[in-house]
């Protein structure tokens, strides 16, 4: 298994990587401090496993996206407060698993080898709540869509939000006005229950299946 660990702690990184010299089946390919270093390693590595501390924050949305370039890599959070809602929102972000900051060594390899095989080894208390935040999003979904449920345009103006567009890039983009993105934009954040544009690009990220719309859509619609 070929590793890279990002943190900015460097004596964290040079333990680690003294550690795993121990361990024949593990190999730190790279250690990098942050984000854009792991970028520039995955240009120019092959890795199977991103370890990134969390202790001392990361961007969420970035590590999203480099989750989504980099599908078939795995990525654990190191050292993460085993806390419902932080384990949420690092699944939402593309990670496969998770350390806690209270971990061993040995329960890092064990955890590494458990995300190699598509497991994810955690309390029942994190299960139960991952299986809750999974019916509530299901159920977030399935209202949006029963009872406000985007047009064709919508869904595509919606999906360029995701894209981090900016209105002027939508209308270049779909070849309308200004106003009319404007006004597809309002109605979006109307429906999802949203006040801000930023919401509803984080929402889109999280659950892109929100930008679909219903199969016996009015054509006539998709012409605004």
């Amino acid at each position: 298994m070929r590793i890279a660990v990002v943190t900015p702690i460097r004596l964290f990184s040079e333990g680690l990587t003294s550690s795993f010299q121990n361990h024949a089946e593990f190999l730190v390919q790279a250690t990098v401090p942050d984000l854009a270093g792991l970028r520039e390693t995955l240009e120019t590595s092959c890795v199977n496993v991103i370890l990134i501390d969390v202790t001392q924050g990361i961007d969420l949305e970035e590590v999203r996206v480099i989750a989504s370039e980099h599908a078939d890599v795995a990525l654990v959070a190191l050292g993460l407060n085993e806390d419902r809602r932080d384990v949420v929102r690092c699944g939402r972000a593309g990670f496969s698993g998770y350390i806690s900051r209270n971990a061993s060594f040995d329960e890092l390899c064990r955890a590494l080898s458990d995300v190699a095989s598509g497991r994810l080894a955690c309390s029942a208390e994190i299960s139960g709540g991952l299986l809750r935040a999974l019916f509530c999003m299901e159920r977030q979904t399935d209202t949006i869509e029963a009872d406000q449920g985007l047009t064709r345009r919508e869904g595509e103006v919606l999906r360029l939000i995701g894209q981090g567009l900016s209105n002027k890039e939508i209308a270049r983009d779909l070849n309308l006005s200004l106003a009319t993105v404007k006004h597809h934009v309002h109605h979006i954040l109307q429906k999802l229950g949203l006040p801000r544009r930023a919401q509803a690009m984080r929402r889109v990220r999280e659950a892109p299946w929100i930008a679909s719309f219903p199969p016996n859509v009015d054509r006539r619609r998709e012409l605004d």
